[in-house]
């Protein structure tokens, strides 16, 4: 059995990879949701392994993920100090933020989620 190395729990979000990209998605009306996560991280693939039922349940807001480690000023400029940290932004503005102490479980997310509703 040949194991891969790549990213093989690949999610339902879509990757942003410039800061361009990530402020053009922040500043529209509907509700964005930006996973930051490193390659690194091992909580970043844990929370791969359950992250897809969520999003098709939490299906209002567009899913992104961002790598800190290649955008860090992004990470900065909104306090992203650990990963993965889950903020929701719309036009513009970052209205919640789950940070990543809060974020090791389904459930976590499901009642941050909840809570933004």
């Amino acid at each position: 059995m040949c194991r891969m190395e790549s990213k093989e729990s690949e999610t339902l979000m879509k990757t942003i990879t410039t800061a361009e990209q990530f402020n053009e998605l922040i500043s529209g009306d509907k509700k964005v949701l930006v996973k930051f996560y490193a390659g690194w991280c091992p909580d970043c693939t844990r929370m791969d392994m359950f992250i897809d039922p969520i999003i098709e349940e939490y299906s209002q807001y567009d899913w992104y993920e961002l790598n800190r480690d290649e955008l860090p000023e992004i990470a900065d400029k909104y306090d992203v100090m650990g990963i993965p940290s889950l903020l929701i932004f719309q036009n513009g503005e970052k209205l919640a933020h789950l940070h990543s102490a809060n974020a090791k479980s389904p459930q976590q997310v499901i009642e941050f989620l909840s809570a933004q509703q």
